[in-house]
Formats: structure tokens, C-alpha cells, sequence
């Protein structure tokens, strides 16, 4: 279900991870399904998108003009960063939208620049030139992984080879490992992705990487069963999890922090043997 609307709320978050700040909402949604997604933990099905763009590049005009962050920070060593696809994919849902209009703002601001995370191949946007001033970050998990839980996505081989066609186009590009699921062979799986990512990946100086270990909701849990949806077996890990209310009130269920900080330290003992050159901007 398709929905346009006049986006109410302007309101706009600090973030400190992948970006410094989260600008109101484009869309609100995803038409993808993949069994993880916390979006679907509001919003079942569907999307909205804001038809009131204007409203919206001027919050975040007024926001910028307002604001102090020190640079460099790991966000970016120069410009203060807005993701704008915090609440949908916004690459693919880019037809609903003047995209290009919306790049442009930032492509000719002083100080804001726009990030967005994508699980697909937006070949629409090469023939826009974004200066350097969009980022792209291409969402990664093993193949093996990626086929049972984000159905109707990129292949994960696409998504590498299209990290050196976007930056051959002026886009800033960086990896989004997300989410990374523990399970017995994950180790093994990585290893293969990392090897993946050395023999795909040209731009080695300028390619960096954010980690995100998954957080699942018990509702979605619930919702997944019913629906046959993904592998709850590989998300739905009681033995190693524990609860978590997330700030918006939602029950989530986590990696017990003891065993997440073992994960986070085998996760980046294997990254830095594989792809050393990767900087990890955050892990958490």
C-alpha cells in the first residue's frame, strides 16, 4: 500500500553513528520484507512518503544553520551528516520522490551532507553527479544469509561490484554491516564475505564500514511464524539474548552483552586479518 502524505513532524534526532543527525522522515515504510526489519515493526506493510519536501529541506536547513559538531568526527571529516533514509530504503523507493531535487540541496550546502543505507542497486542515481556530498552505504551480510532473510534484495556480489561503479560516479560509498546474526557457522560465512569484499572492492583508501549486531522484536518474532517468513531460528536465540526495551517501548530481544562483546571482538579480529584497510567507523 502506497500512501502520499504531508509530512507532519519535522522533528530531527541525533544520531552519532552513522550519521550525526536523522532528518525527518522521506518515507516511513518498506516495500521489501526482509524478516529483521525493525521498520516492520510499525508499519506491517506498505509505505508513506512525504510530498512536502520543501518543508522538510527547510527543517533541516534551519537545523544546520543551528548547530555545532566538531570536525573531523567519524561521521565525516568535514561536513555535518543527515541520514535520510533512517525509516524506509530510500534508494528504493527513490521513484516516489524527486530525488535528484533533494540531493541537490545537499550537493550545494556549505556544511550538511546526506547518507542513506540501501539493500538494493540504485542504477537510477548514476545519472545524477552528488560531488561526494551523498553517501551511499551498501548493506552486507553472507550471501547464505542474506538469501533466507532479505528476500528480493541485490545479491551480495552485486552490491561489491556496485561500491566501485558509485564511487566512479562521485558518490561517497562505505559498507553497512547489517545485521550480523551469530550463529554456529557464522565465522566461517564472514570470513567468505570479507574475502569477497578484498577481491571486489577497488577503492580501498576510501571505502569505510559501520557494524550493527542484530536486535529482533518479539512481535516481529511472532509476526515471522505466522507468515513463514525468513528463519527464526538463526534471529530468535533466547540461550545467547536477553531483553531489551527499546526507547520507543518496543520488546526487543539482544545478545547478552557478556557474549556481544566476544562476538564484537571475534567479528573484528576477522575483519582486520581479511580487510585490515577497512576502517570500522562504529561496532556495536
Amino acid at each position: 500500500m502506497l500512501k502520499p502524505i504531508n509530512r507532519k513532524s519535522m522533528k530531527i534526532r541525533a544520531s552519532g553513528r552513522s550519521s550525526d543527525f536523522i532528518s525527518p522522515s522521506f518515507g516511513f515504510g518498506c516495500l521489501l520484507n526482509c524478516s529483521y526489519c525493525y521498520m516492520k515493526r510499525h508499519m506491517k506493510e506498505g509505505l508513506n512518503y512525504a510530498t512536502n519536501l520543501d518543508d522538510i529541506l527547510l527543517a533541516i536547513d534551519n537545523h544546520v544553520k543551528n548547530v555545532s559538531i566538531n570536525k573531523p568526527n567519524q561521521t565525516d571529516p568535514d561536513y555535518i551528516t543527515y541520514d535520510i533514509s533512517c525509516n524506509e530504503d530510500f534508494a528504493l523507493h527513490s521513484k516516489y520522490y524527486d530525488w535528484q531535487y533533494i540531493f541537490e540541496y545537499f550537493v550545494s550546502h556549505d556544511k550538511a551532507k546526506a547518507t542513506l543505507a540501501t539493500k538494493i542497486i540504485p542504477n537510477n542515481f548514476l545519472s545524477y553527479d552528488p560531488s561526494n556530498k551523498v553517501r551511499i552505504r551498501f548493506s552486507l551480510m553472507p550471501q547464505k544469509l542474506s538469501s533466507v532473510l532479505e528476500p528480493n534484495t541485490s545479491l551480495i556480489y552485486d552490491r561489491l561490484k556496485a561500491v566501485n561503479t558509485f564511487i566512479d560516479a562521485g558518490y561517497d560509498v562505505h559498507l553497512n554491516f547489517s545485521p550480523v546474526v551469530v550463529y554456529e557457522d557464522w565465522l566461517h560465512e564472514y570470513s567468505k564475505l570479507f574475502e569477497q569484499v578484498n577481491s571486489l572492492v577497488r577503492y580501498k583508501d576510501k571505502v569505510k564500514a559501520e557494524v550493527i549486531f542484530l536486535t529482533h522484536n518479539k512481535n516481529k518474532h511472532e509476526y515471522n511464524k505466522q507468515e513463514s517468513l525468513g528463519d527464526e531460528s538463526l534471529l530468535w536465540q533466547p540461550e545467547i539474548q536477553e531483553a531489551k526495551v527499546s526507547q520507543y517501548g518496543g520488546d526487543n530481544i539482544r545478545y547478552q552483552w557478556e557474549l556481544k562483546n566476544q562476538f564484537i571482538h571475534q567479528f573484528k579480529t576477522l575483519h582486520n586479518k581479511i580487510i585490515p584497510w577497512n576502517t570500522i567507523r562504529y561496532i556495536f
